[in-house]
């Protein structure tokens, strides 16, 4: 059957863990493995990946928090109990320095635009912003939003034949806990996600593709009672959902797209190891023409590097051991984005394919102080300034967007906020952030209440 990560015990600090929700044997499939299937498809094509010049979104999620001040917004002549240990350097671009160990994005910054204004709403961890614009749904007179994922899947579907969802998230961190999933527009457009080991994902020896058939026939003719009694849409969205599953089980256009292996190996170097690949694997998935393909990014590293610490060695939630931990952790998020920026480029898709980076919010302008307490090499939590870095979608590269205070405290003048972003990320996918859909009372709900794009970058 189709895998899905399950539970882990690694939390944020806030106390949040990242149990997953758990589909296995959504189908019924039973043990099925693509490896074993593919075999049995004597006529599984083995020419190129298909193109599609549909545009598509990366979404790279950089989960825990970052350090604005330690990243991309550096402060060299504040004090140094603000400023930190790292030191800016130069870019290609006047104006756009970043942090030292980062000198590969420092090559590439004309390809890059940053945003260094944003301002998040006051409720720490709260990635749910990030992809439906909302605060959590369980703060008081907040309502269930949809992810932007959840609404390109509704309104746009994958581009051609649909043998890919439209809307995929490649890892358990990007999953279903961390978000509101596709709320009122039904189950049938929340994010698809792979298990980790497609190899892993097994027919049991016997089992033919005509059974394979006629177990999913089976399956729908059991589903067709319920649907007679079912008044909430839940069997019906169940029914697509579990369709995607099959095709991504026995296509192997789709199997092929998360198949790194047939990159040069020049090429998976240049992206690194561990879940880089994952930012390979999304650039493969929108060139088979998936609109919406999201990630996290921890830099995760060993927990000695920093000081036995795992919220901080496996995300950006550094408010222990920070220094140390983004030491490790920098580079090989610079190494991960000059990999996929400069593919982009070189494939001719910076024009249909955008790509966000960011998290949930910045960190505290002092060293050892902020929220949820901070060693004093760490820094804790600051939800009032932040950053995101966009690149492609045909948008203005090579510049700066806004800036903060001397101190790194808050943005000067009139901030942008998650819900710019995603009107960015809607106008570049050609989609009115004022379109309503009805929730599950029937009231019209706008996209967004503020649907006003980053003006610099249009």
């Amino acid at each position: 059957m189709l895998t899905f990560h399950g539970e882990s015990n690694l939390r944020f600090c806030g106390g949040l863990t990242r149990r997953n929700f758990l589909q296995a044997g959504a189908l019924g499939l039973g043990g099925l493995s693509l490896a074993d299937l593919l075999r049995c498809r004597a006529q599984a094509s083995e020419g190129g990946r298909p193109a599609s010049n549909a545009k598509a979104v990366i979404y790279v999620y950089l989960w825990g928090g970052p350090s604005h001040i330690d990243t991309y917004d550096m402060k060299p002549n504040a004090p140094v109990e603000i400023r930190g240990e790292f030191n800016p350097i130069h870019t290609n671009v006047p104006g756009f320095d970043i942090c030292e160990y980062m000198p590969l994005q420092a090559q590439i910054a004309d390809k890059l635009a940053l945003v260094r204004n944003l301002r998040f709403n006051p409720n720490f961890h709260d990635p749910v912003e990030l992809f439906s614009g909302y605060k959590k749904p369980t703060e008081a007179g907040f309502a269930v939003r949809p992810d932007f994922g959840s609404v390109v899947s509704k309104l746009r579907g994958a581009a051609g034949p649909r043998q890919l969802p439209a809307y995929i998230a490649l890892d358990r961190t990007a999953g279903f806990e961390f978000r509101n999933g596709p709320a009122y527009l039904g189950l049938a457009h929340r994010a698809f996600v792979p298990g980790a080991n497609l190899e892993s994902l097994a027919l049991p020896r016997g089992v033919s593709l005509d059974r394979l058939q006629e177990r999913n026939e089976l399956r729908q003719t059991f589903d067709q009672i319920r649907r007679d009694i079912d008044a909430t849409g839940v069997v019906e969205g169940m029914d697509s959902f579990n369709a995607q599953a099959l095709e991504m089980v026995t296509n192997p256009r789709a199997r092929d797209a998360f198949d790194i292996s047939r990159e040069p190996e020049a090429l998976r170097s240049a992206y690194g190891d561990g879940e880089a690949i994952r930012l390979l694997q999304a650039r493969r998935l929108v060139e088979a023409g998936v609109p919406v393909v999201t990630l996290t990014f921890g830099g995760v590293v060993p927990n000695s590097v920093c000081n036995g610490d795992s919220i901080s060695a496996t995300s950006w939630d550094t408010h222990n051991h920070g220094f140390p931990c983004l030491r490790a952790k920098l580079p090989r998020l610079d190494r991960a984005i000059h990999a996929l920026v400069t593919d982009l480029y070189a494939r001719g898709l910076d024009r249909d394919v955008m790509v966000m980076i960011g998290g949930e919010m910045g960190r505290f302008p002092v060293v050892g102080r902020g929220g949820c307490g901070a060693t004093p090499d760490g820094r804790g939590h600051w939800t009032y300034a932040g950053f995101s870095l966009v690149s492609g979608g045909g948008l203005r590269m090579g510049q700066v967007v806004g800036r903060t205070d001397p101190r790194g405290d808050h943005p000067v003048g009139v901030p942008y906020t998650p819900q710019n972003l995603l009107a960015t990320i809607y106008h570049f996918l050609g989609i009115d952030p004022t379109t309503t859909f009805p929730n599950h009372s029937g009231r019209p709900m706008h996209l967004l209440d503020n649907h006003v794009p980053i003006r610099e970058l249009i």
